[in-house]
C-alpha cells in the first residue's frame, strides 16, 4: 500500500510533536527557529544549502577587524528590531558627518561647493508617492527643476546626476532607476533615527549571535540551534499535495516528512526554482508576487592596503565620467566599470577601501576572474586619481547573483509589479488546509510589507511565521 493511503501521521499533533522544517538559515530562518524552540516546539529542523549559517549576513575576519560581505549597516533606530536588540551593548557607531568627494575621469576634483550641492540633493530628495512613473523619471525631473537649477556647469551636473542615480540604486538594488517603482518608497517604512549605523567590531554576526545565544567571536557558531541545523542540504522538491503531511526531497535524495514548512529562501531562488520546487505549483497570487517583484544585484569590492591610499581628509571617491571618456570605456574591455559608483573608507578598518557595483555590470563582473576584476579597478584609479593607489595586499569581491543559493542581493518593486499588481502580502500569505492549519509558509526580507531589503525586515518575517504556528497550536491544544 502506498504511503498516500496511510493515515497521515500529522493528525493530533501538538507543539511538542509537530515536525517543523525551516528552509534557509539566514536571519529569517534563524529568527523563526529560535523563537519556536523558545516556545517549546521540539522538532524544529533547519535545512541550509550553504556550508554556513547566516544567509545574506556573512561576517568574515579581514584586515584589522571583520568585514560584512552582505548586510553591513543597521538602518534606523526606532522601530528597528536589530537596534532594539543591541542598543544598550555599545556595539554600534553613528554615521557622523559624511561628505562624498567627486572626481572626474579627467582627474578634476569638484569644489566643496559643488560637492555639497550634490550631497544635499542625495540626502534630502523625497519621492512623491503619488507620482505616476518610475523613480528615475521623478529623480531626473526633480534634480533639474530644483536641486541644480542654479548650477553653472551643466556638464558636471549631468555627470553628477548619473553618479547619484547609481548611488541610489545601491540602496534600492535595482539595475537602474527607470525600472524602480515609486511603491518602493510608498510601502517602505523607514525606521526613525540614524540610517547607517555601523558595527564597531564583530560585524552583523553580533546580532545573529544574540538570536542564537552563540559565541559572538565565532561567526557560524550555531548556539541554541546546534543539532537542529543541517548544512549543505539544498531542497529539490517540496510536495505539499494533500492536506496534512508535506514531503521534501533534498538534492542528495534524502526524503523528509514535515507537518509545517517555513520557506525562507531568497526571492531570486524562488523566481528561478519555483516551477520545479513546488508540487503542485503555487497558487496564482503567490506566483504573481514571485514573478512581479525583483531581487537586484549589488556587489562589494574590498581592497586592503599596507596604508590607506586616500588623502587624509578624503573619506571616499565617487566617479564622474566625462562623456568622451565614458564612450571610450563602453567600447573597451572594462565597460562594466561604468556601474561602479565609487570607493569609501570603512569604519574600524583604517587600511581598507570598499567599492560598490550594481546591476547587469555587477553580474558580469561576477563572471570574471578575481585578477581581471582587480586589473580593472586599478586601471580605474589611475584614470581618475591624481594620487597613487598601489596594488592592494588583499582583494575580495562578492558574487551574490551567481551563487545558486541566493541569485541576488535584496528585493525591490519594479514598475512591472505595478502593472500586474504584484504585492508582498501575497508572498507572505501561508498555504493552509481547510481547517486553517498553516502548512507551507514563507518568510524572508522579500515577504516583509514595510521593511523589505533589510535584516530587521527579514528577522520580523521569521518571527511572524513562528508566531503563526505558536498561535495555531495554542488554539489546537485547547480543542
Amino acid at each position: 500500500m502506498s504511503s498516500c493511503m496511510e493515515i497521515p501521521s500529522s493528525l493530533g499533533k501538538t507543539k511538542e510533536t509537530a515536525r517543523i522544517v525551516i528552509i534557509g538559515a539566514g536571519a529569517s530562518g534563524i529568527a523563526a527557529a529560535t523563537r519556536l524552540l523558545e516556545q517549546g516546539f521540539k522538532h524544529v529542523t533547519v535545512f541550509e544549502a550553504e556550508d554556513r549559517i547566516g544567509g545574506r549576513i556573512n561576517t568574515i575576519p579581514f584586515g584589522e577587524n571583520v568585514m560584512d560581505l552582505g548586510a553591513q549597516w543597521c538602518h534606523g533606530e526606532g522601530g528597528n528590531v536589530v537596534y532594539e536588540k543591541v542598543k544598550d551593548l555599545d556595539v554600534l557607531k553613528p554615521t557622523g558627518e559624511y561628505v562624498m568627494h567627486y572626481i572626474r575621469s579627467n582627474k578634476d576634483i569638484l569644489t566643496d561647493d559643488q560637492s555639497n550641492a550634490f550631497n544635499e540633493f542625495l540626502q534630502t530628495y523625497k519621492v512623491d508617492e503619488d507620482y505616476e512613473g518610475s523613480v528615475g523619471d521623478f529623480i531626473t525631473q526633480l534634480y533639474w527643476k530644483n536641486a541644480v537649477k542654479d548650477t553653472d556647469d551643466k556638464t558636471i551636473a549631468k555627470e553628477a546626476l548619473d553618479c547619484l542615480k547609481k548611488v541610489i540604486c545601491t540602496s534600492d538594488a535595482c539595475d537602474h532607476l527607470f525600472e524602480l517603482s515609486t511603491r518602493n518608497y510608498l510601502n517602505f517604512k523607514e525606521c526613525d533615527g540614524d540610517q547607517n549605523l555601523s558595527w564597531k567590531d564583530k560585524g552583523f554576526w553580533f546580532f545573529l549571535s544574540l538570536l542564537l545565544g552563540a559565541d559572538k567571536d565565532k561567526p557560524g557558531d550555531q548556539g541554541t540551534l546546534k543539532g537542529h541545523v543541517r548544512l549543505n542540504r539544498r531542497i529539490a522538491e517540496i510536495n505539499w499535495s494533500g492536506s496534512e503531511e508535506l514531503l521534501l526531497r533534498c538534492w542528495n535524495g534524502e526524503i523528509v516528512r514535515a507537518d509545517h514548512v517555513i520557506c525562507t529562501v531568497s526571492l531570486g531562488v524562488l523566481k528561478e526554482k519555483h516551477p520545479k520546487l513546488f508540487v503542485p505549483p503555487l497558487p496564482s497570487p503567490k506566483l504573481k508576487a514571485i514573478e512581479g517583484l525583483n531581487l537586484g544585484t549589488v556587489n562589494k569590492l574590498i581592497l586592503e592596503f599596507e596604508e590607506q591610499p586616500l588623502p587624509e581628509k578624503m573619506l571616499d571617491v565617487m566617479f564622474l565620467w566625462v562623456e568622451a571618456d565614458l564612450r571610450e570605456l563602453q567600447a573597451g574591455e572594462f565597460f562594466w566599470l561604468e556601474s561602479l559608483c565609487g570607493f569609501h573608507r570603512v569604519d574600524g578598518q583604517p587600511k581598507i577601501l570598499e567599492g560598490w557595483i550594481i546591476g547587469a555590470h555587477a553580474r558580469y563582473m561576477e563572471s570574471l576572474t578575481e585578477e581581471k576584476v582587480l586589473e580593472g579597478i586599478l586601471w580605474l584609479f589611475r584614470k581618475f586619481c591624481n594620487f597613487s593607489v598601489p596594488h592592494p595586499k588583499r582583494f575580495l569581491r562578492t558574487q551574490w547573483h551567481s551563487n545558486p543559493n541566493f541569485r541576488g542581493s535584496y528585493s525591490y518593486y519594479p514598475t512591472y509589479s505595478d502593472e500586474i499588481r504584484a504585492g508582498r502580502s501575497d508572498l507572505e500569505s501561508p498555504l493552509s488546509n481547510m481547517a486553517g492549519k498553516p502548512r507551507l509558509q514563507f518568510a524572508g526580507e522579500a515577504s516583509s510589507r514595510n521593511h523589505f531589503s533589510t535584516v530587521h525586515g527579514a528577522t520580523e518575517s521569521g518571527w511572524r511565521e513562528a508566531d503563526r504556528l505558536i498561535e495555531f497550536y495554542k488554539g489546537h491544544d485547547k480543542n
